[in-house]
């Protein structure tokens, strides 16, 4: 017969078995609700852990755009550009198109810690002289509201953007003397074709380097609204498969349909006025921040493209 110590030993052994068992299956069920509310690619997921600051993903970018209570901002400044060039009816983005307005918002957190709230702190906006085709088509003229007696008023390409240079030098965010950055900061425009396509143009045509504070990779507002709207559409299914770039029936979001799917107030302004277009990208950008949306590059740029008009030296292989 077990000894009454012997028998307490026992109960104690056994009652401390079931209480380990008991922990150990709520702590499972916990991890197990925990696994089913992360959403692949959020900020909470390795995914997003792993992902490069400061780099244009082109493989996953979309997925760091999803809304988190975590997110972490990682730019100090956002650029907001919208150019204007000029244009043939007909043409294509291929044209040798030429700048002919270049607007910057300039968006700042207004809680430089919690950055949550991103704000417009001052504005840029010069008009630009052509110099392939000074003259103005009419639809250019019409499109843009641009009229031919501000761009011919205008200073160069290369005039303008020693301006915006110490326009980011006003604010600290570029050096004086060697306009290296101060800040991190990122460049967003509504697509890829701003800086991707027009600068470069421009600085081609214009004989001139493009410049280093110029060069980074930017933001497509319209990419990260875009596969943020289908995220809503399909949330709960997979979202990596949803929010590829091969998507099939991924549609394309103008500036007012963005402003739409966000439930902002419509369009303020004129359409394909370059400082009015950048004024409402800049209330998308802010929105996107509030919802706490990861805001960095998701497109390269290179300055080396080259399009099948360019000759050598800034030559336009076209006839006028």
């Amino acid at each position: 017969m077990l000894q009454s110590t012997d028998l307490l030993a026992v109960i104690f052994t056994v009652t401390l078995v079931f209480s380990c068992f008991v922990l150990f299956s709520r702590f499972r069920g916990t991890m197990d609700m925990q696994e089913r509310l992360i959403v692949p690619g959020s900020s909470n997921s390795s995914t997003a852990d792993k992902s490069p600051v400061g780099d244009a993903q082109d493989s996953g970018d979309e997925l760091n755009i999803q809304e988190s209570a975590r997110t972490r901002q990682p730019y100090d400044v956002f650029l907001v550009v919208d150019v204007e060039g000029t244009c043939e009816a007909g043409s294509s983005f291929d044209h040798p198109n030429e700048i002919i307005e270049f607007p910057v918002c300039l968006m700042r957190w207004k809680d430089d810690k919690q950055r949550h709230e991103l704000v417009v702190v001052d504005e840029f906006r010069s008009f630009v002289k052509p110099s392939w085709r000074p003259t103005l088509s009419r639809f250019c003229k019409k499109l843009t509201g641009i009229n031919q007696s501000q761009v011919n008023n205008a200073p160069t390409f290369g005039q303008v953007l020693e301006s915006v240079s110490q326009f980011l030098v006003k604010h600290g965010i570029l050096d004086e003397g060697c306009c290296e950055p101060l800040l991190r900061f990122c460049w967003c425009s509504d697509g890829p074709y701003d800086v991707r396509d027009f600068v470069v143009k421009q600085c081609f045509i214009s004989k001139i380097d493009m410049p280093s504070w110029l060069k980074g990779d930017v933001l497509d507002v319209k990419k990260m609204v875009t596969s943020w709207s289908i995220m809503q559409n399909h949330r709960g299914r997979k979202m990596k498969a949803m929010l590829t770039r091969n998507y099939p029936n991924r549609p394309s979001l103008n500036i007012s349909s963005q402003l739409r799917v966000l439930g902002l107030p419509a369009f303020q302004g004129r359409k394909h006025s370059g400082i009015d277009d950048a004024r409402n990208i800049s209330r998308i950008m802010s929105e996107c921040a509030r919802r706490n949306i990861r805001l960095q590059p998701n497109t390269r740029i290179d300055p080396n493209r080259r399009w099948s008009w360019m000759g050598k030296s800034g030559q336009i292989l076209l006839q006028i």
